[in-house]
């Protein structure tokens, strides 16, 4: 595990993004993308990596904290669900053999018993030599909780993307318009065959410690691939600006927050699964050409605040007037 000073000049630093002006989402690829349309944020302070294992151990040392994933579900809040499915678990990415449907993701998706934080693939894994990874199997209320005890807060999807983006104006990466230019790898992202092939081209299969891919233009290291991460905002279509606006500038949203938590639940589904979402971002180590190509900005998706799994993490956000560039808040 990463330890002492070198710990801390890895993952607890946090970069200053200054106020400013972009365009948000995309008309080009995955319609909950869309409409792109221009968001004003305030300047805020964002943790230069996602919250690693070593961080991570060290909140739940301090406070006692149990996650999601270690605990029980109440089957009174999952109205006629099989009690048999209630246990301690969480989702672990399980490699098919072969090619398969990828309109369902339960050939690659498993409930492990066992399966949490700590023991990232299932009973019998351990972290003892990922503490310089991103922490995964991590609900919402999680993640919450943890940038509470750290004193500061998660980034709204808008402080997200506008981060993502690294001042870079246009393009689908946030690095450019290719996604491994002059054959560089940028991010964690799968190589291969989605989902039984990963040539492994980058060098990871799984998650890779943070800041082993380039920064993006404020600094900022894997806010593509790696690892999803959790926003403040419950899921809702993009908001298109006020039509009637009078002249250039004042159509932007500005310091958007998403939707309601009541709406942010899909009511197609039965009634045990109706459980309110929340936006994560980035895209992960299972985003690959072939299937999820959502490593960009740009891209979203809605996770339900009970579902934990091995490819959702989290970094936080400080919005004071005058944050440093190196955190001042408490980190491990």
């Amino acid at each position: 595990m990463i330890t002492g000073s070198a710990a801390s000049e890895v993952t607890a630093a946090m970069v200053r993004v200054p106020a400013g002006r972009f365009t948000m989402g995309s008309d080009d690829h995955y319609p909950e993308e869309a409409p792109a349309h221009p968001v004003t944020v305030d300047s805020f302070s964002i943790d230069r990596n996602p919250v690693t294992n070593e961080q991570f151990a060290t909140f739940v040392a301090e406070t006692g904290h149990v996650t999601l994933a270690e605990r029980v579900p109440d089957p009174a809040d999952y109205p006629g669900a099989d009690a048999s499915l209630l246990v301690a678990a969480s989702a672990v990415f399980t490699p098919p053999a072969h090619q398969v449907d990828l309109r369902d993701a339960y050939q690659w998706w498993s409930l492990v018993p066992g399966a949490d934080w700590r023991h990232p693939q299932g009973p019998g894994s351990s972290i003892d030599e990922l503490g310089g990874h991103p922490v995964v199997h991590v609900g919402y209320a999680d993640a919450e909780a943890y940038a509470r005890w750290a004193g500061k807060a998660l980034p709204t999807e808008a402080e997200w993307e506008y981060a993502a983006r690294g001042g870079a104006v246009g393009g689908e990466y946030a690095w450019g318009t290719e996604l491994t230019p002059g054959g560089r790898h940028m991010a964690n992202v799968w190589q291969g065959d989605f989902p039984h092939v990963n040539d492994r081209a980058d060098g990871w299969y799984l998650t890779s410690p943070v800041g082993a891919f380039p920064a993006n233009g404020f600094g900022l290291h894997d806010m593509i691939g790696n690892v999803w991460e959790w926003t403040a905002d419950w899921w809702s279509a993009h908001q298109p600006a006020p039509a009637s606006a009078c002249c250039a500038g004042a159509a932007d949203r500005a310091n958007p927050t998403g939707g309601s938590r009541a709406l942010s639940v899909d009511a197609a589904l039965p009634p045990h699964a109706r459980i309110p979402r929340r936006v994560i971002k980035g895209g992960s180590y299972l985003c690959a050409p072939n299937y999820c190509r959502r490593y960009r900005p740009a891209a979203r998706l809605a996770q339900p605040v009970d579902t934990t799994t091995g490819h959702v993490g989290f970094r936080c956000v400080v919005r004071t007037a005058a944050a440093p560039s190196t955190s001042s808040q408490r980190v491990p």
